[in-house]
């Protein structure tokens, strides 16, 4: 990762801005969700924006968050309209994210570019993803 910005663990910088994050362990049921959009709107007062949760239930975003994402280092830039950083949760390269992002996301143009320029890889079936919570996630130009 490069940025003109220092860095530090996105952990870090939720803590540190007031936020308690326990274990996802350490959550029941109830407790889950508001925690999940506590930190979804936490990063986004930071400028920091989810994208591709919706093959994600509530539980496994929360820990993908607290055991990945939030262990990343991300920029301490000013919070201000002009900074956003994006955070793609299939957005790695890695085959498992090209293959939900291909099953979940990709549109019928996409699909078909990829299946002419990697026609060895095998396409997923497309398939509706299982939440609809993309929609609801703060976006870049909503979150000043």
């Amino acid at each position: 990762m490069t940025t003109d910005f220092p860095t530090t663990l996105l952990f870090d910088l939720l803590v540190r801005g007031g936020m308690e994050l326990p274990d996802p362990e350490e959550l029941d049921g109830e407790q889950l969700k508001p925690k999940l959009w506590e930190v979804i709107r936490g990063l986004a007062m930071l400028r920091m924006f989810l994208y591709s949760t919706n093959h994600l239930g509530d539980r496994e975003l929360y820990e993908e968050l607290w055991h990945k994402v939030l262990r990343d280092e991300g920029p301490t830039m000013p919070i201000d309209e002009d900074s956003a950083w994006h955070i793609d949760l299939v957005g790695s390269g890695s085959e498992e994210d090209i293959e939900l992002y291909l099953r979940y996301y990709a549109d019928n143009q996409t699909r078909q570019d990829w299946a002419k320029d990697f026609p060895d890889d095998a396409m997923p079936g497309h398939e509706t993803p299982p939440y609809d919570r993309d929609r609801h996630l703060p976006a870049r130009d909503q979150a000043s």
